[in-house]
């Protein structure tokens, strides 16, 4: 079988995604091997191919991003109105609130279901040199790592659901007087 000879598992927590063009179709072979990879499960996914590996890098450094953007605008929203004067509070808390929400809400319709989201990138040269990338034919591989991301989510939601919750009553109290 095509996959059992260009994917090769070291032990059973890791899969290799090897760069070998012997077929017209080598590039949908190689996504089909990283979603197999993926759904998996497996903890840690060494991707060969340049191209698919950057595509894959770059997917995760933007849920990263939105992630990150989400979580500081939420506490930057719930804390000026305790840090800042009154009177300028609002031109940072709404703004801030807004952008908390849109980006919780933009990660949770694109990348929350995504396996891929449950992925980080290693660059830890320590952490790497234990693995066998020795065994590769190319010198920059992409090296995902599972992590347990449901504290991440977590802490992004209840953010934005207190951001929410705070804009809410900004807006009630705005509109009472």
């Amino acid at each position: 079988m095509a996959d059992d000879k260009q994917r090769e598992l070291v032990g059973t927590d890791c899969a290799i995604i090897h760069e070998i063009y012997d077929n017209g179709n080598a590039q949908e072979q190689f996504e089909f091997e990283l979603e197999q990879a993926l759904e998996a499960q497996k903890a840690i996914i060494i991707i060969e191919p340049s191209r698919i590996g950057d595509e894959t890098a770059r997917w995760i450094v933007v849920g990263n991003c939105i992630h990150k953007m989400s979580v500081l605008s939420g506490v930057t929203a719930l804390t000026s109105p305790l840090l800042l004067p009154e009177s300028f509070s609002n031109f940072v808390c709404i703004p801030m609130g807004v952008i908390s929400i849109g980006c919780a809400v933009l990660y949770g319709v694109s990348w929350q279901f995504d396996p891929c989201c449950k992925y980080q990138v290693e660059y830890n040269t320590r952490k790497l040199s234990k693995l066998p990338l020795h065994t590769l034919s190319t010198s920059s591989p992409v090296v995902l790592v599972r992590k347990d991301d449901k504290y991440r989510k977590l802490l992004h939601n209840m953010l934005s659901g207190m951001t929410c919750m705070y804009l809410g009553y900004k807006v009630y109290h705005w509109f009472l007087q």
